[in-house]
């Protein structure tokens, strides 16, 4: 079993997991060493720039977690839409007839 589960179905996405408390973990990290580590790069601090490196690759690694997530519930988001837009557009085509 892996450590960091890549593949979803809708029902399983939309449930709280290890994954996503990883992300709410790591989200705020990203944050806080992109934005510290910004700002002593900006002073041409050396730490700053090994700080901002670290926010990048938890940043990259954010994604990683997250992203097969959101792309599922996206989807399943997407085909519920579209369904409802065709059923309103039946509506109302047989209202204005």
């Amino acid at each position: 079993m892996a450590i960091i589960r890549r593949k979803w179905t809708p029902r399983e996405a939309e449930e709280w997991t290890r994954e996503d408390v990883i992300v709410w973990i790591l989200s705020p990290l990203s944050y806080f060493l992109l934005s510290v580590g910004s700002a002593l790069a900006l002073f041409l601090i050396p730490a700053g720039f090994w700080i901002l490196g670290a926010g990048v690759l938890v940043t990259i690694l954010l994604f990683y977690i997250a992203d097969p997530k959101l792309k599922v519930i996206s989807g399943e988001y997407e085909k519920r839409q579209k369904e409802y837009l065709e059923r309103l557009e039946r509506i109302t085509r047989w209202e204005g007839d």
